[in-house]
């Protein structure tokens, strides 16, 4: 009866291993006009305002933020605070565009589009989306005695990270295109004596496939 029980807790973790981690990605980009920047013209990253639907989390800001300036590729990114700061008040939480619907109106305040241009900013890359948990289920139970702890069980769940890029060119006043990315994972917990966890980590590879082709989106013309 014991050597049935551990089988079946043995075949329960290789089933763990098999599935825990696994994620599966999908990008798409929707380009309407040509793009490309030269020498010394910036791009400054904004998160939907926190009135929209799904705002994006400041860690996932901060990650697509660090990849889009790294590498070979990198662009010349504004600071987020410091453009907040010189278009004050028109980016305070009360008055911020709700939606990139509203940049056009934003630009055409008294001195906005004067500001933007004295700081070299050619690209407004506007941010919507957030990581949910789909689904959960299994549990975990652990027990602890003198000198000795365990756990047994498995637990799992699913997140979806989906984002997607609005590119705003300040140039031309018009939006350029859309780069949209959906990574779907799931993670997976099962324990015998020691729990090992194989965690997906949708929203890190989401800033990851963004960052790139959102590069790519604006470095390469046509």
């Amino acid at each position: 009866m014991r050597s049935a029980k551990y089988a079946t807790n043995i075949l329960i973790i290789a089933l763990a291993l098999a599935a825990g981690g696994c994620m599966t990605t999908r990008i798409e980009e929707t380009k309407d006009v040509s793009t490309g920047i030269k020498k010394g013209e910036t791009v400054v990253i904004l998160a939907s305002s926190y009135h929209s639907t799904n705002p994006a989390e400041d860690s996932f800001i901060d990650c697509l933020s660090n990849a889009v300036r790294g590498g070979r590729t990198g662009l010349n990114l504004h600071p987020a605070s410091e453009f907040r700061d010189a278009l004050f008040p028109w980016l305070e939480p009360r008055t911020a565009p709700t939606g990139v619907d509203d940049l056009p109106g934003l630009l055409q305040r008294p001195g906005v589009r004067e500001r933007v241009r004295a700081r070299d900013i050619r690209y407004i890359i506007w941010i919507e989306g957030d990581t949910e948990r789909k689904n959960s289920g299994g549990s975990l139970s652990c027990a602890a005695g003198p000198g000795a702890a365990a756990c047994f069980g498995l637990a799992w769940w699913e997140n979806l990270s989906s984002y997607e890029a609005t590119v705003w060119d300040l140039d031309d006043g018009v939006a350029s295109g859309k780069v949209s990315t959906s990574v779907n994972g799931t993670s997976v917990v099962p324990a015998l004596i020691i729990p090992l966890p194989f965690i997906a980590r949708t929203q890190a590879a989401a800033c990851k496939g963004l960052s790139k082709q959102l590069r790519s989106f604006i470095v390469e013309t046509g």
